[in-house]
């Protein structure tokens, strides 16, 4: 459920669930091994392993993944303050697909990667949510432990909930507000109790919550993000870290859940490093070098281009575009409407008519892209068309509080026709700028009340500034003067949580069953919140209800209207200028991996992967043969 990714980010394969969509939530007044939001869970009981693993893949081998920044300065991924090292726990987990999942701290429940948003039992053996959805319970595994060999306790439960909302990232406290209390209810029992009985979602929320030591944490204060490494409870280990370098993990032989049906095929690797790059283009020769193993391929001109040679004839180093038909999000050039330059919603469609997404795409990215347009673009999610049936219900109590545009225009970016230059919509940005209170002074340059029209986008890579630059010549080109900065990674997110920027370009994440999380994307309480990802600063308070009848929809059915209404409303309030997705996740790798035949819903996840050494034999003998 939780996603961003930045694609990263990620996001596959529906016809399985179409019966189960028009379903109620299943709620049961006795315990059960899994839990959907929706409909009923894919694997019964006693199931075996997931169908989107190898349960035979071998275990051994190490993988290397290169991470994008300058370095990180804390192994505390809990709090907001620091960089935390790649690969630790995140709320959202979806952030490190397709590389690596979560390998240090375990949660009660570990989500299915082909069903919409259903979880099964991790650290929890049960989860009980009853008919009047009033709070869940989960039954901690007898033989559940940390690293040290100390058992997991329904008090480290309860710990972890009140240290987290207390003193962990403000995401947290945002995602868990809706619990009322949390008490231990028998010996391996602990018991949520929810303010009300509508929020059919928080089981799994609390699900997800990374698990504890109270023993460990009690002498360590937990807002320090120090390089002293965290007692975790999963499959890996700490084995080494240089900040500005890398950080390597260890598996661990004994772990203690190895043998859970949610585990089988998945943990391959012995080792697993993540290596630091500053510098993408030195990422990328790195890679072809064989320095690293695995690519996430973002650059359309890397993908179209510079993977070619002998390395790639020969099958070296693999290309393999995996189709993605989960949510693609939303990316795009972000106004903050903090600042008073980019309050008034006339000024941010205007500037929309400066970005030219065909000659980008055809300059700059071979063609590769689809324009977005949608906050769920790529998915039965996105607002389309004008409203009809149930979403145009629940927009109707609204007439007189949003645009008339809503009920009776299709949302669309600006374009620039095929037989027309972008001459035509830059006329129309000087037009609605004028309407809006700007005026042209003698120069041309665009000012109001004495000021000018200025302002700064912030970049946290090199690589962006080719793409930015053209769409400051076009706003020059009207009288408006904006610039851009590239900061490093630690600075770009010191800064964009603060709020401390004019424009940025972010993408958010979105899931199959989109809820809580959204509270945090665009609510109005989240929008003062630093820490918070409402980067736009998003008040309106139609959305603030659509968001809260969205977390209490009863059936698929509900939950998509209730999506595409919020998603329409997002659309007209020209927050962002939409950038561009593409339907399928690009990765690269060097030939001495497998992995299962059955790509799962979510997309491709490399905690399913093995190191194959029939492969890495074979490429061994041709390296020797070249030599």
């Amino acid at each position: 459920m939780f996603c961003n990714l930045p694609r990263v980010l990620l996001y596959q394969l529906f016809f399985i669930f179409f019966s189960s969509f028009s379903c109620s939530h299943a709620r049961f007044d006795t315990p059960v091994h899994g839990f959907a939001l929706h409909g009923s869970p894919k694997y019964a009981q006693g199931f075996k392993y997931f169908d989107y693993v190898e349960p035979s893949a071998p275990k051994g081998g190490k993988l290397i993944i290169h991470t994008p920044g300058a370095t990180f300065d804390s192994l505390n991924p809990f709090i907001l303050k620091g960089t935390a090292a790649s690969g630790l726990f995140r709320l959202h987990q979806n952030d490190l697909l397709p590389t690596i999942s979560p390998v240090i701290s375990e949660s009660l429940l570990i989500n299915s990667l082909d069903e919409p948003f259903t979880m099964y039992g991790l650290i929890a053996e049960t989860i009980e949510v009853p008919k009047t959805g009033q709070y869940v319970r989960f039954t901690i595994r007898p033989e559940a432990r940390f690293q040290d060999g100390s058992y997991i306790s329904v008090k480290d439960v309860i710990f972890s909930f009140n240290k987290l909302i207390n003193e962990g990232d403000p995401l947290y406290k945002a995602y868990f507000g809706d619990i009322d209390s949390v008490k231990e209810t028998g010996t391996r029992e602990v018991t949520f109790f929810f303010k009300n009985s509508g929020n059919s979602e928080l089981p799994l929320i609390i699900g997800q919550m990374p698990i504890l030591s109270e023993v460990y944490w009690a002498e360590i204060d937990f807002s320090d993000n120090s390089l002293r490494g965290p007692l975790g409870s999963g499959p890996y280990k700490i084995k080494d870290f240089e900040p500005g370098r890398f950080i390597e993990y260890e598996r661990i032989e004994n772990y203690w859940g190895k043998d859970l049906p949610v585990n089988i095929g998945r943990h391959n690797f012995d080792e697993i490093r993540f290596d630091y790059y500053r510098d993408e283009t030195v990422a990328f020769e790195a890679f072809m070098s064989g320095e690293y193993d695995i690519r996430y391929e973002n650059s359309a001109r890397n993908w179209a281009v510079k993977y070619d040679g002998e390395k790639i004839v020969n099958k070296k180093i693999i290309k393999e575009a995996f189709k993605d038909n989960t949510p693609a999000g939303m990316q795009g050039f972000v106004f903050n409407t903090r600042k008073d330059i980019f309050s008034d919603v006339r000024v941010r469609k205007a500037l929309s008519y400066a970005f030219d997404f065909s000659w980008t795409n055809k300059a700059i990215f071979y063609d590769q892209y689809k324009r977005t347009r949608s906050y769920f673009q790529n998915s039965e999610l996105s607002a389309a068309k004008i409203p009809t049936g149930l979403e145009l219900k629940f927009l109707e109590k609204y007439r007189n509080k949003l645009p008339l545009e809503i009920y009776n225009q299709e949302y669309n970016p600006p374009r620039v026709d095929k037989n027309n230059s972008l001459r035509s919509n830059l006329l129309k940005a000087v037009s609605i700028l004028t309407d809006a209170g700007w005026v042209q002074a003698p120069s041309g340059n665009f000012e109001k009340n004495g000021k000018p029209f200025e302002f700064e986008i912030l970049l946290r890579s090199p690589s962006f500034e080719r793409i930015v630059a053209p769409f400051i010549k076009n706003l020059r080109k009207i009288g408006i003067k904006a610039q851009m900065r590239t900061v490093d990674s630690s600075q770009w997110i010191n800064r964009i949580q603060a709020f401390d920027f004019d424009m940025i370009v972010f993408s958010w994440g979105q899931s199959l069953s989109p809820g809580n999380e959204q509270r945090n994307y665009w609510g109005s309480l989240a929008a003062d919140q630093q820490g918070s990802r409402n980067f736009a600063g998003v008040k309106d308070p139609v959305i603030d209800e659509l968001i809260e009848d969205l977390v209490l929809a009863e059936t698929r059915d509900e939950l998509v209207a209730y999506t595409k209404a919020i998603d329409r409303v997002l659309q007209w309030g020209h927050y962002v200028i939409p950038n561009w997705y593409s339907p399928d996740t690009r990765v690269a790798f060097w030939n001495k991996f497998a992995y299962p035949s059955k790509i799962p819903l979510l997309g491709i996840s490399i905690s399913t992967w093995w190191f194959d050494m029939g492969k890495y034999k074979n490429f061994l003998g041709r390296e020797k043969e070249n030599k």
